[in-house]
């Protein structure tokens, strides 16, 4: 399946469970560092490079962003963890908020978690994996800027690295290199077996 068929569209930005859009389709809400590469991955899926809104700034996404693609699945863009430059007071109401999406939107068909594959894994990918496996939800990661690794010996390393510490489906992801896409495209629409 190519990634031409896919038409994707931004949907609604909602910032509790009560707004979150009615719909039917497996939604798959993305998990990550801020600035780990999700507006780029959501751009690449969708051939289309304006559709989320990619920043240098981290912490920009402050909602959940939803996005609807061809009818087949959403995806959720969520609020990057590990930096946000807000209160206390207006992050603990995001993970309040947060948590309730995760726990209770029963859409939900995988969580996925990106993991910045130029770095060690960090702190905070650690604990948001924990809290997952916690509540044992289904959860596949994606390993994002591969582009940026010099060699394909260093991206099966770093493959290899994200495998042994998180297991289940690891995708290598590039903004670049559109190849890596077509997996990840037909496991979302769940043309994988």
């Amino acid at each position: 399946m190519g990634n031409n068929f896919l038409q994707a569209k931004f949907l609604i930005s909602a910032e509790k469970l009560s707004q979150c859009p009615k719909s039917v389709l497996p939604e798959f809400p993305l998990l990550g560092r801020s600035n780990v590469g999700k507006s780029s991955f959501i751009n690449a899926i969708a051939n289309n490079k304006k559709l989320a809104k990619t920043s240098n700034t981290p912490g920009k996404t402050r909602l959940i962003n939803f996005f609807n693609f061809s009818d087949k699945f959403m995806i959720a863009d969520l609020p990057g963890y590990g930096y946000a430059k807000v209160s206390a007071e207006i992050q603990n109401r995001w993970q309040k908020n947060l948590e309730e999406y995760l726990l209770k939107r029963e859409q939900i068909k995988y969580l996925v978690q990106f993991i910045d594959g130029r770095h060690e894994i960090q702190k905070n990918d650690y604990q948001m994996r924990e809290w997952v496996m916690a509540y044992n939800l289904p959860i596949i990661t994606i390993i994002t800027k591969i582009d940026y690794i010099s060699s394909h010996n260093k991206i099966a390393q770093a493959v290899a690295h994200v495998k042994k510490e998180f297991g289940g489906e690891i995708f290598p992801f590039s903004a670049v290199d559109k190849r890596y896409n077509e997996k990840i495209i037909d496991f979302l629409s769940g043309e994988n077996p």
